[in-house]
């Protein structure tokens, strides 16, 4: 994280290293309004493939030869910034970088992403299986240019670097989304479900 520099507006007092406001005191007025903010200078870094993530449901199967089913997934990405805090489709901060990102590149910065669909899947005798899937995300880094009508913690203006997390639309940088599907063998506690006469000898979904 970038360290919070200061710039004082002529003949304001300087402001002592405990009157210092915190990066999350200047993005909550950057939030609210108390602050008048721009994201300054941003760059947006390369496309790249997020990690896996679990999507669905688990498919058990309690027979003895292979389930063959259609599983229904849905996955929403969002955004975070440099401290893992959200960034909230809708909100003043993802309105002042959306303007920003625009109007450097010409091209629009997406805070969230929501996909679902259905994908066939296997899981041998005993295993559980279930869909993982990666989201395309890129990186958009800037400063946080707070301006305030009246002083505040001594200046008018503060400055914060920050880097946001966000989703980017398939294909972005030639990367892509990606699907899966991961298995494993069934607990013992699972191996229980089976027994049940709801489960026996059948592949079920929970």
């Amino acid at each position: 994280m970038a360290a919070v520099g200061v710039l004082a507006l002529a003949g304001a007092p300087s402001a002592a290293a405990d009157e210092q406001p915190t990066r999350q005191h200047l993005l909550a007025d950057c939030a609210s309004g108390i602050g008048k903010c721009t994201f300054n200078s941003p760059t947006v870094g390369k496309a790249y493939r997020g990690g896996f993530h679990k999507v669905s449901e688990n498919l058990f199967n309690c027979s003895s030869s292979n389930a063959t089913q259609s599983v229904t997934w849905s996955d929403t990405v969002g955004s975070s910034d440099s401290l893992g805090v959200s960034v909230t489709t809708g909100g003043k901060i993802a309105g002042i970088v959306d303007l920003s990102v625009t109007a450097s590149y010409n091209h629009s910065w997406s805070t969230s992403h929501s996909e679902s669909s259905s994908l066939t899947m296997t899981v041998q005798p005993g295993e559980v299986g279930w869909i993982s899937r990666a989201q395309v995300m890129r990186q958009v880094s800037g400063t946080w240019q707070t301006h305030y009508d009246s002083p505040k913690w001594g200046h008018y203006y503060w400055f914060v670097g920050d880097t946001i997390t966000s989703p980017a639309a398939n294909g972005t940088d030639g990367v892509t989304n990606a699907l899966v599907v991961d298995t494993r063998k069934m607990t013992a506690a699972e191996k229980r479900l089976c027994s049940s006469a709801a489960h026996r000898g059948k592949a079920f979904a929970r």
